[in-house]
């Protein structure tokens, strides 16, 4: 048998064997898929028929709460997010758009809206700073090639984990009943969490950082500290602002939800409007809120694009 023979067998048979092995995986495959389709329509099943009100049964009315927000006027939905008095008033809540004015100095008023979701932001930029004070040295502390002791790594690493553990409303509930609801419950609970979140990206960063600019000062005799400060911080600053604006966004979003569990802030408001099916005020807050988030997401895309680099953004040829 020639040499040209023998490698034309093996040829074959390695051909067959990815094809045993392909028709394997796909069989694995769908398997799997179908496994996974059966499961959730049996959970779909049980979720309905533990339904007092049987979800499939109302599907069909999904929408239909829209028809009750929709203004018979669409001009109050402007008359409520500036509080400009409504001509359709009739001394109820649902057209009272002026009572909600914070007057600044005189007849000069801020709209009820505007403040709540200034309140909003504020809540979003407050636990935000905390995180990211907390969450740099803690990075520090945590990354495997600038703290050798083992034990107080283990240590760090498993106390943010437990921080971004539980969602944050968990942790507001928490604190409700410490220092009762409103946005200092809100502050704390994005805070503790945004501590977690941001510390796991910082430490990941600094495992990644040049250890010759470490090398130099530890040569010289400089301490953990000073390590730190000049050799380690300059390296990672862009790279953690960039992730603090973006935790920034994040939080704007979980603050608004907080607010609709008693968080304060312009979410609270959302919640009882939609729930009373006051039409112009809720699109009023959700108007507001969505030029709000577009605001900040571009703000903060642009600064990101400032401090870490054009070239970061760009796809590698």
């Amino acid at each position: 048998m020639t040499s040209a023979t023998l490698h034309s067998d093996a040829t074959k048979q390695q051909a067959d064997a990815w094809r045993r092995q392909t028709s394997l995986r796909r069989f694995y495959t769908a398997l799997g898929v179908g496994l996974l389709l059966i499961a959730m329509c049996a959970t779909m099943w049980f979720a309905d028929e533990a339904n007092a009100g049987h979800f499939f049964d109302r599907l069909p009315h999904l929408l239909d709460f829209l028809s009750w927000l929709v203004p018979k006027d669409w001009n109050d939905v402007w008359r409520a997010l500036f509080d400009i008095a409504s001509p359709n008033d009739k001394g109820t809540q649902e057209f009272n758009f002026p009572l909600g004015r914070v007057y600044v100095w005189g007849g000069l008023y801020i709209p009820e809206y505007f403040e709540l979701m200034l309140t909003t932001v504020n809540v979003a930029l407050v636990s935000t700073f905390i995180g990211f004070v907390c969450a740099v040295p803690f990075s520090f502390i945590a990354a495997r090639n600038l703290t050798p002791n083992p034990i107080l790594r283990l240590v760090v690493k498993r106390f943010m984990e437990l921080l971004r553990a539980f969602p944050e409303i968990v942790i507001a509930g928490l604190f409700a009943a410490i220092v009762s609801i409103g946005p200092v419950a809100a502050i704390i609970a994005i805070g503790l969490h945004s501590i977690g979140a941001l510390g796991k990206l910082f430490y990941e960063i600094n495992e990644n950082i040049d250890m010759r600019p470490e090398e130099g000062l530890r040569a010289v005799g400089a301490n953990w500290f000073e390590r730190v400060r000049f050799a380690d911080l300059p390296q990672v600053l862009p790279n953690f602002m960039s992730y603090t604006l973006l935790r920034i966004e994040i939080n704007v979003r979980i603050s608004t939800i907080m607010g609709a569990v008693g968080g304060g802030g312009i979410g609270e408001e959302l919640k009882l409007s939609i729930s009373r099916g006051f039409g112009a005020k809720t699109l009023a807050l959700v108007l507001l809120l969505f030029v709000t988030i577009f605001l900040v997401d571009q703000f903060s895309a642009w600064l990101r694009r400032k401090l870490v680099g054009e070239q970061a953004f760009l796809m590698s040829a």
